[in-house]
């Protein structure tokens, strides 16, 4: 349910949504109204859990603010209970917004960590600005169109 109180249609050829009408078989690890967490069936790390909201949205903004608090209350509880429950020393959590996102549905990667377990970092080459001047022009077009 969203912030209107009613389920949206879901997406039917979505793999999520399928999980969520249970038409489709997943590890659930969290059930909630709102929110459904389950095993990523090709995980990175034993536990490597995914975090949906129950409606069909595509990407973090098209979330209602009465979604917001509950899909990031349901990641911050599975990151805090990987390490308890797993012997992990911390998780990763990430998401994509359209660019490798491989379901078109919003979902949140908690995997947990451990050092040395081979994970290096982000996974793309990162750079510097050119300069000082560089950087603070992209933070005030960024803070403009906020």
């Amino acid at each position: 349910m969203g912030e209107t109180g009613k389920v949206a249609a879901p997406n039917r050829e979505c793999v999520f949504c399928e999980i969520i009408q249970k038409r489709r078989p997943a590890h659930i690890v969290l059930a909630a109204d709102d929110v459904l967490a389950f095993l990523d069936t090709s995980p990175l790390f034993e536990g490597h859990v995914l975090v949906v909201p129950t409606r069909h949205v595509v990407t973090l903004p098209d979330l209602t603010g009465g979604e917001l608090d509950p899909f990031f209350r349901a990641v911050q509880r599975i990151s805090a209970a990987l390490p308890i429950a797993l012997g992990a020393q911390g998780t990763f959590v990430a998401m994509n917004n359209v660019v490798s996102q491989s379901v078109p549905h919003l979902h949140a990667h908690v995997v947990p960590r451990t050092r040395g377990d081979g994970l290096r970092g982000f996974f793309w080459p990162r750079r510097r600005y050119s300069s000082e001047s560089d950087a603070a022009r992209i933070a005030s077009v960024i803070a403009d169109a906020l």
